[in-house]
């Protein structure tokens, strides 16, 4: 009897499985563990989240897959200020945090075998998870020329600012890509999860449901937010997708077959959440100077910091395969990622994520002088 192969088998190894034997290290260190590797939020989850989550909790009867009235007023006015869209036209569904939507985009669009999926060179690893688990083809490429003329792409991801290098993609890059994605019939998803977190003027991050990019339509644009990192609640799985309303019917309608459905609380802490610009401004500034204290730190001990823009990481190098930098910081009690879990573009590179205490993070520059 033939048995099909299980579903497993189209994924690779997890990826932070792959740095126990580092974790291990690292955490033997004198002095603990200082976790700059997945980019997890150390910091309290803020009081209004909390209260509304706390108010909301008494809701015994099914939520709603759409999302409350009130939560999808809340994202349409949250994309308005945060990404220059207009309401008028715009579909917003909420979701079980970002990366369910990404490992399960491609599937939910009807993506399958002989169709290509097109990510970045150096991207986030569920990207390529996704359309494995679709049956499709993953291309690997940052210019579109790189391609071809393949009708057979369906899908392009945008990740603006990068995960891992924190690179920003200018709005003209941009919309080279909807155009070309429009003419193919193709849809773009943007990853925005990082779009509040730009740390210089000069590359000033933009979403693709502002008029300079999609030229006022959504047709064929998906933006992807997450409030993980703006207001700490990697644990509420708390996200949503915004963009054309086409789609996010589409998607709608079979999640609700397959009841990806976000709990009614988590529902109503959102809407506090996307209502409350303050608690977000003050985490930022956290990021900012913890980003200044480990830009400072990893520079002073011979890494060059590439890219790093925005986002929640340092992209660095010290020009030596990455699984080495990993070793060397791990033997100082500092636990960062492989570049290679997210390409072989990163093959010398680490990334070092800005989510650790203050007090670990001020710690680092005394762990890298270590002999």
């Amino acid at each position: 009897m033939n048995r099909p192969e299980p579903v497993s088998s189209r994924l690779p190894d997890f990826t932070w499985d792959t740095l126990d034997a580092a974790a291990a290290l690292a955490a033997a260190h004198p002095g603990g563990l200082i976790n700059l590797s997945m980019g997890t939020p150390v910091d309290p989850v803020p009081q209004v989240i909390r209260q509304a989550l706390a108010d909301a909790s008494d809701t015994p009867g099914y939520p709603l897959t759409a999302g409350t009235p009130a939560l999808r007023d809340a994202i349409a006015a949250w994309v308005a200020r945060a990404c220059g869209a207009g309401v008028d036209g715009l579909g917003v569904l909420p979701t079980i945090g970002s990366k369910e939507l990404v490992a399960w985009l491609p599937t939910l669009l009807g993506i399958g075998p002989g169709d290509v999926v097109v990510v970045p060179s150096i991207a986030y690893p569920t990207y390529e998870d996704g359309a494995r688990l679709a049956g499709a083809t993953t291309v690997r490429a940052d210019s579109l020329t790189a391609v071809g003329p393949s009708p057979r792409v369906r899908l392009v991801w945008v990740n603006s600012p990068g995960n891992p290098t924190g690179r920003v993609l200018p709005a003209a890059h941009l919309r080279k890509v909807v155009d070309w994605a429009r003419e193919r019939g193709a849809v773009v998803a943007s990853d925005e999860c990082y779009l509040p977190l730009g740390w210089s003027a000069d590359a000033e991050p933009v979403s693709v449901l502002s008029p300079e990019v999609c030229g006022g339509s959504y047709d064929s644009v998906l933006a992807v937010h997450s409030l993980s990192k703006r207001s700490n609640l990697a644990g509420y799985r708390a996200g949503f997708v915004a963009g054309d309303p086409r789609l996010v019917a589409e998607l709608l309608k079979v999640r609700k077959h397959a009841g990806m459905i976000v709990p009614a609380p988590v529902q109503a802490a959102m809407v506090a959440a996307l209502g409350d610009q303050a608690h977000a401004d003050a985490q930022r500034e956290r990021y900012r100077a913890r980003r200044e204290q480990l830009y400072a730190a990893f520079t002073g001990a011979g890494f060059t910091v590439e890219h790093s823009e925005a986002g929640l990481y340092l992209w660095m190098t010290r020009d030596e395969d990455c699984w080495a930098t990993v070793d060397w910081l791990a033997r100082r009690g500092i636990l960062v990622a492989a570049g290679a879990f997210y390409g072989p573009g990163g093959q010398r590179y680490v990334r070092a994520a800005l989510t650790e205490s203050d007090e670990h993070v001020a710690a680092v520059a005394g762990r890298l002088a270590e002999v």
